[in-house]
């Protein structure tokens, strides 16, 4: 039997206090987060399934999407790359500028969007450093592809490499060591030993730089030159059509780009339920 009197846990001021904390949490995310979302859907499908889909297959809304995705299928890829080596380099080999590449990653959560945005056009515009040289030999950078490109690498390349690097230091150097003990090389380690080990965080990492890949606005914005059809990215056509009174428009791009994130969160979800053990012993080890 309980030395406590009936109902005394219930009404005990800690648990009540909890009980607030939940109740608080749960309304702030519906209140900042599921009800902006909700109100994005609905003003998109304000005048039917049929207007929000005409919006999203106008030419220009579809060459924004076409640009989102191919950008986004290039910074990706090579964010990821790069977030492997560093981290690697990082977590499991001593070396002179090691925590100058350790700050050199974090710069971009440092730096605004669009003063990294403006850096890229101070050197490679018309009349940045490099600009004249490139255009005497045909090369344009800013208002065109490669320019969107640079600028989305900067903002995203620390998310796979932040992700990355606490999990190699707690998994420390000891297999890594042992395979080169037995004759394995640098590449066999590597794909053997090392890559299995942080698949699941090189996975969130890549989750994530795609995420903020497909959503950057201010770098982008600054170096993109706002040309319709060639240089707006989906965040930027959404801006231009919402300027432009287009509010079905805007909220139906604005609603695909939020599927898409949606659609991204459900399958890393997906996939931590499915492979729930193998993740936790990942972890723990």
């Amino acid at each position: 039997m309980s030395r406590y009197p009936r109902g005394a846990t219930k009404d005990h001021p800690f648990t009540r206090l909890i009980l607030c904390a939940v109740a608080v949490a749960v309304g702030f995310i519906g209140l900042f987060l599921l009800l902006p979302l909700a109100a994005v859907f609905t003003q998109a499908l304000k005048q039917g399934l049929d207007v929000a889909l005409a919006a999203i297959s106008e030419p220009d809304a579809l060459a924004a999407i076409r640009l989102t995705l191919l950008v986004a299928a290039i910074a990706v890829p090579l964010n990821a790359v790069f977030g492997v080596a560093a981290s690697w380099a990082i977590a499991k080999f001593d070396f002179w500028g090691k925590d100058i590449l350790t700050t050199l990653i974090d710069l971009p959560f440092a730096v605004s969007p669009v003063v990294s945005g403006l850096i890229y056009v101070l050197i490679f515009g018309l009349q940045g450093w490099f600009g004249p040289e490139l255009r005497e030999h045909g090369i344009k950078i800013i208002f065109a592809l490669p320019g969107i490109v640079l600028a989305t690498m900067f903002v995203t390349f620390p998310f796979v490499a932040r992700e990355l690097i606490p999990l190699m230091t707690d998994q420390g150097r000891e297999e890594e060591e042992a395979a080169a003990t037995l004759g394995a090389s640098g590449f066999q380690t590597f794909f053997r030993v090392t890559l299995p080990n942080i698949r699941w965080g090189l996975f969130y990492g890549v989750l994530l730089c795609n995420a903020r890949a497909m959503g950057e606005f201010g770098a982008v914005s600054v170096v993109s030159g706002h040309i319709r059809g060639l240089t707006n990215t989906m965040p930027l056509h959404v801006e231009v059509l919402y300027n432009d009174y287009q509010f079905v428009g805007a909220f139906a791009v604005a609603s695909l780009l939020a599927l898409l994130a949606i659609v991204t969160l459900t399958f890393k979800s997906l996939l931590e339920w499915r492979y729930a053990d193998e993740i936790a012993a990942v972890h723990r080890h």
